[in-house]
């Protein structure tokens, strides 16, 4: 079982690249979305400030709303055709699910268990944070992606 908590999450700018993508497209479009952003940002001198990042909005379906990037420094300032953009301040759920991205259903699953639990209901968004991954280890049993899961009802206390 995954840690399960709630926290107050603060405001970090962000850039990225938003679409509706195919859930089975998702990983090669996260792929080049990271690079694409990645190569912009570094090329405008600006400083990213933390994991890249997908967000998801609406439910869950066959085609999914996300956007993926990079938390920064400082607001983005460096034109393109990049969303410019914010992870919210809001009380959420967090989760940190360890291993590959095949069974990250699970701790979704898990989460959605422990809302049920404590009459905690979540918001139609929530985002990924891909703390360590294949980009920094081929190995999945080394991977962490840490899930935010907005928090809509009721407002209770993180401790």
């Amino acid at each position: 079982m995954n840690d399960i908590s709630l926290i107050d999450v603060e405001e970090r700018p962000t850039v990225g690249i938003r679409r509706r993508v195919p859930v089975a497209e998702l990983p090669a479009f996260l792929e080049e979305a990271f690079d694409t952003v990645a190569a912009q940002v570094e090329g405008a001198g600006a400083h990213i400030a933390g994991a890249p990042f997908a967000r998801y909005r609406g439910a869950p379906s066959d085609v999914i709303d996300v956007e993926a990037g990079f938390p920064l420094t400082e607001p983005w300032s460096g034109g393109g055709d990049l969303v410019v953009g914010a992870l919210p301040a809001t009380r959420a759920v967090e989760a940190t699910h360890r291993g590959s991205y095949t069974v990250l259903r699970e701790t979704y699953e898990e989460i959605e268990r422990w809302t049920g639990e404590h009459d905690v209901q979540v918001r139609e968004e929530s985002w990924e944070l891909y703390e360590a991954g294949p980009s920094s280890d081929p190995d999945p049993g080394t991977w962490r992606t840490r899930i935010i899961w907005p928090v809509a009802a009721p407002e209770v206390d993180a401790g």
